[in-house]
């Protein structure tokens, strides 16, 4: 039997007429032989006659296979054919010409050593060393790949069998194997020596770009928390986390002598862990109470501050609620705290309440217990049932000064603490913040009585008491809201909609979406602060969010009771700021989520700027609610045990039927 391509099947050998070299070549030689060493001269170089022709050899080789090879294939006529075209091939490099010259005397050396040898195999060597490799013949690497020679080509098929002059069949299938093989390494790459794969040389097509110095990956700078001296994390933080978060700064490192190059500083801050390496030197002379604004090693100065804000910019979160006195608390205050819409938490959280639950520390507990360990409570703060809560990320408090408050009552019997002022000041480095949480007198028609509350507030708070002010030549004795930077007033303000129920109604029936304008025509705050006879200096995010008030409890609609009140803007969030742009709004919305009162929470995001400070100031030294931590904690853990619980029994006491 016979391939389709015609090669016997015992073979199982790949030949194309690239042979010639090899076993064609070795019939020429014997017949050749004799007269070649006749005229060979005293040199020994041999000169040969001009060689048989393809079909002529083609003949011969027949005549010399075997009985049992002839007839398992079969013969077919030989068509002389036009030549074909050239193909243009690339130039051969000289690593190829090389190795070319080098496997033309491997097999030829094989040959001669070759114990089963039946034909003198000189002539094939002499002619192979002596005869330079020409462009147009192929080597049998390059007749292999060429799918023209054994596909379309009679000539190849036929004169695949040469295998008499190799030593028989068997001789040849190892030739072919052997050939084959270097074909294979060749493309891969690789040239034989001996057997044994050996990696040729290859050179670059362009010369290759210098090794950086700084080997450090984005994996390894973002765990080590390499700063603003290498621009790309810089850039690489600023697209991944919005902001750039780095740790200490290396330019006193390299200023210092410390270390010679930035590998030196990766390599000292993966030994030191996420801290950044302290000399002894500078513990020395580090100073805590009397450190100066620009000073290296003080506390609340400008070097401290770039390492935790490299954009000197704080994120802070403001909320206001009125819980009209429900014992009930919201089952998850997810929602309201870490609204879905920014995808970073903030830095500061601050919390005012009116009409607060009987159970102050319970609502505290379960802030602590929302935002979880990251955060602890700083300060907190009550008047009667006005609550505040402020939660700082626990990496910060050391750089807060002492927490101090001060509250107002703005009813005629001081006894009754329902409606009145709570604030709460501190610094941060060193910026100055006052939080107010206001609950001002309510009624539709009591504008007047509330600005009254607003004056009273502004002028009985008496803050600061011990820190000192920041900027003392811009503040007015008669207003606290001037002696701070940063001011964040916010509450249940009570002004409403001068309009009656049915018409604001239809506006809301047509404006179905975040679009209020209409409404906010008729607001009593928006009036009046135009008109600056409140909130002086004061400044409020757009509103894009419906009334805050007044709910039925449980429910989306708005009041239904024989009152019928009118849907209004009365939980707001106000601000003010000495220098220009300290303040940008992120968000301002509302939680209609959470429905356990007939007020909404209404919350306000802001990006602050944050200046450095000075060291000689009252210090809060990391103070915070420890007790408050634990438990809150504790809850957190003990609350998503039972959730896990709960799933678990549900899918153990799920029962399937079988109808």
């Amino acid at each position: 039997m016979s391939t389709p391509n015609g090669f016997p099947q015992r073979s199982g050998v790949c030949v194309s007429q690239s042979m010639e070299g090899g076993a064609v070549q070795d019939l020429h030689a014997k017949k050749a032989g004799k007269a070649a060493k006749k005229e060979a001269g005293g040199n020994g170089v041999l000169t040969f006659e001009d060689p048989p022709s393809v079909g002529t050899s083609l003949n011969e080789t027949l005549k010399l296979l075997p009985d049992e090879l002839k007839a398992n294939m079969k013969i077919k006529s030989i068509t002389p054919r036009p030549p074909r075209k050239p193909r243009l091939e690339r130039a051969a490099s000289l690593d190829e010409k090389s190795w070319r010259r080098w496997r033309r005397f491997r097999t030829s050396q094989e040959s001669l050593t070759d114990p089963n040898e039946t034909s003198s195999s000189n002539g094939s060597l002499q002619e192979a060393s002596l005869s330079p490799p020409v462009r147009g013949r192929a080597s049998p690497c390059h007749q292999c790949c060429q799918e023209n020679s054994l596909h379309s080509s009679p000539d190849a098929s036929e004169a695949s069998p040469m295998g008499k002059s190799r030593g028989g069949t068997s001789d040849l299938g190892k030739r072919a194997s052997e050939i084959s093989s270097a074909f294979g390494g060749l493309l891969r790459g690789k040239a034989f020596a001996g057997g044994k794969p050996r990696l040729s040389q290859i050179m670059p097509a362009r010369p290759l770009p210098p090794m950086e110095l700084n080997v450090a990956s984005h994996t390894l700078r973002t765990a080590n928390r390499i700063d603003s001296d290498y621009m790309d994390y810089r850039h690489y933080s600023q697209h991944k986390f919005g902001r750039v978060s780095s740790s200490l700064s290396d330019t006193r490192l390299h200023g210092n002598g410390m270390v010679y190059d930035n590998c030196s500083t990766d390599s000292m801050k993966s030994t030191f862990s996420l801290l950044t390496p302290i000399r002894s030197k500078d513990v020395r002379s580090r100073s805590y109470l009397e450190g100066s604004l620009l000073a290296n090693g003080a506390l609340l100065g400008a070097e401290e501050l770039s390492k935790y804000f490299p954009d000197r910019n704080i994120g802070i979160f403001v909320a206001t609620w009125n819980m009209q006195g429900q014992k009930e608390l919201p089952v998850n205050l997810d929602d309201f705290l870490l609204p879905t819409d920014p995808d970073y938490a903030q830095d500061m959280y601050v919390v005012g309440v009116q009409e607060g639950c009987p159970d102050r520390r319970e609502w505290e507990i379960r802030l602590q217990e929302t935002l979880g360990p990251h955060y602890v409570m700083l300060y907190s703060a009550a008047h009667g049932v006005l609550y505040m809560s402020v939660f700082i990320r626990r990496d910060l408090i050391w750089f807060c000064s002492e927490v101090e408050y001060a509250t107002v009552t703005t009813r005629i019997v001081s006894q009754i603490k329902t409606k009145g002022a709570l604030g709460i000041c501190f610094t941060f480095f060193g910026t100055s913040f006052l939080f107010i949480t206001s609950h001002f007198t309510s009624g539709d028609s009591k504008v007047n009585e509330r600005k009254l509350d607003y004056n009273k507030t502004i002028q009985a708070l008496t803050l600061p008491k011990n820190v000192p002010d920041t900027n003392p030549y811009r503040s007015s004795s008669s207003d606290v809201t001037t002696r701070f930077d940063e001011v964040f007033w916010f509450g249940d303000f009570n002004f409403r909609l001068n309009k009656d129920r049915e018409t604001v109604d239809s506006i809301l029936n047509q404006n179905t979406g975040t679009d209020v304008s209409k409404l906010l025509a008729y607001d009593q705050l928006t009036s009046e602060m135009s008109r600056g006879s409140i909130f002086k200096g004061f400044q409020e995010a757009d509103i894009h969010f419906r009334p805050s008030y007044k709910f039925d409890i449980g429910k989306d609609s708005y009041d239904t009771t024989s009152k019928q009140r009118t849907p209004s803007y009365t939980d707001r969030v106000v601000y003010r700021s000495r220098y220009r742009d300290d303040i940008h709004a992120v968000k301002y919305s509302s939680c209609p989520v959470i429905k356990t009162s007939d007020h909404r929470p209404v919350f306000a995001l802001f990006r602050v700027k944050v200046r450095p400070g000075r060291d000689n100031i009252p210090l809060a030294a990391g103070q915070f609610d420890r007790e408050l931590y634990l438990i809150g904690i504790k809850r957190r853990i003990t609350r998503e045990l039972q959730k896990r619980q709960e799933q678990k029994d549900q899918k153990s006491s799920s029962i399937c039927s079988v109808s």
